[in-house]
């Protein structure tokens, strides 16, 4: 059958610089990433296997071209040695294995952590492909055209609304959880068509490469959580990632995640001094106006202007919530939409929820807390209590 990943670098921006920042500070780690499907699939994932392991083959076979690479290097927070490093990258099969138990497909990355944390955005795009070709491609198609266009109509109808002091942008944030490539690319250019002064970028490389686009991303969880196991104190674990963050980037990519043990923890070692180094802040997961009412309380605690600041929204969006949080919020500061399942797998099917994440650094356990009790995971309940007694967060 032919392949899903084409290139290795049709995946996440976020996967280069989590990726750059471990080469060059903890090149050693080893860890462990395991996929989970969180919701019910149509039919048994565990189908699949075959086509997995003849998709993972194919990744383990390719290696960045040249143009990749130069595309890469001319991202000014990309260093060159991180892309002499590329140049001879692949992903090596012994390193990712599939199996299935009963009607579950599972699928583990196991190995030093430079080699194997950017398989995750690859496999769930070759999961949801394998899974999305079962349907009627010719159904979905259609439905997904009427939806797309409804989208672009909302937003020239939203366009009409009076000015407020910042403006409304979005991204595509779509790879993870696409009906296909074919399609993503398909939703990604016509949002550049017709609504170019909403439609910021992607943060599919291949796609910012390819289409002139900005691709757009700082980092994910599994960036803090790997600093859960890094010899740091469990406490001040999210201040030693966000100090090599800013060591590493020196201004740019200056997002903050901060739900990976909630964010009152986030924010209780969100001083002054990273509040000032880092532009805004990422809401992934719990009630978002409310975490947004925290983030700018936060900003005038520490009489910082808020206006200067940007906070970003990626938690399920889909228009009209990015329309209620912008109307809400864009008086008061600066706003970013990324938006996911909504734009690349809106096409009257189900899509499925799956994440392929770190739960192993070092041969002990991470975890993530977030905002919301259905996001949490970790494989180990004596971490996770004893995570949550740490940083005081109620189970």
């Amino acid at each position: 059958m032919p392949p899903v990943i084409h290139s290795l670098l049709e995946t996440d921006l976020y996967k280069f610089t989590m990726w750059q920042t471990m080469l060059h500070r903890h090149p050693q780690t080893q860890a462990e990433y395991s996929f989970v499907c969180r919701n019910r699939s149509e039919y048994p994932l565990a189908e699949l296997l075959p086509q997995v392991n003849e998709q993972l083959d194919h990744l383990c076979s390719l290696s960045f071209q040249a143009d990749e690479l130069a595309y890469l290097r001319n991202l000014r927070f990309i260093k060159s040695d991180f892309v002499d490093f590329l140049r001879i990258f692949r992903f090596q099969r012994e390193f990712i294995r599939a199996s299935v138990d009963g009607e579950t497909l599972h699928i583990v990355a196991q190995g030093p952590q430079v080699h194997v944390m950017a398989f995750e955005i690859h496999v769930l795009a070759i999961v949801n492909e394998l899974y999305f070709q079962r349907f009627d491609a010719a159904a979905a198609l259609r439905v997904g055209r009427e939806k797309l266009a409804g989208k672009i109509d909302a937003l020239h109808r939203f366009e009409q609304e009076p000015a407020r002091r910042h403006p409304f942008e979005f991204f595509d944030f779509g790879v993870r959880r696409r009906y296909s490539g074919a399609w993503q690319r398909e939703v990604v250019e016509t949002m550049k068509r017709e609504v170019p002064q909403f439609f910021k970028g992607t943060s599919n490389v291949l796609l910012a490469k390819e289409l002139g686009l900005v691709p757009i991303g700082t980092m994910a969880h599994e960036y803090l959580q790997t600093y859960q196991a890094l010899g740091v104190r469990l406490r001040d674990h999210q201040k030693a990632a966000l100090e090599d963050w800013v060591q590493e980037y020196r201004g740019d990519l200056g997002v903050a995640l901060t739900d990976v043990v909630g964010m009152d923890a986030f924010l209780a070692d969100f001083d002054l001094y990273f509040a000032k180094l880092f532009d805004g802040l990422r809401h992934d997961s719990g009630d978002p106006v409310v975490w947004g009412e925290k983030a700018l309380d936060h900003y005038a605690k520490l009489r910082i202007d808020p206006h200067t600041k940007r906070m970003v929204f990626s938690d399920g969006l889909d228009m009209e919530r990015a329309f209620m949080l912008y109307r809400h919020f864009a008086d008061r500061t600066q706003l970013g939409f990324g938006i996911g399942t909504s734009l690349s797998n809106d096409v009257g099917l189900t899509p499925l929820n799956i994440v392929m994440k770190l739960t192993h650094c070092n041969g002990q356990p991470v975890a993530k807390l977030s905002d919301s009790p259905g996001k949490t995971l970790c494989d180990d309940e004596t971490f996770l209590a004893y995570l949550r007694q740490v940083f005081n967060v109620a189970s």
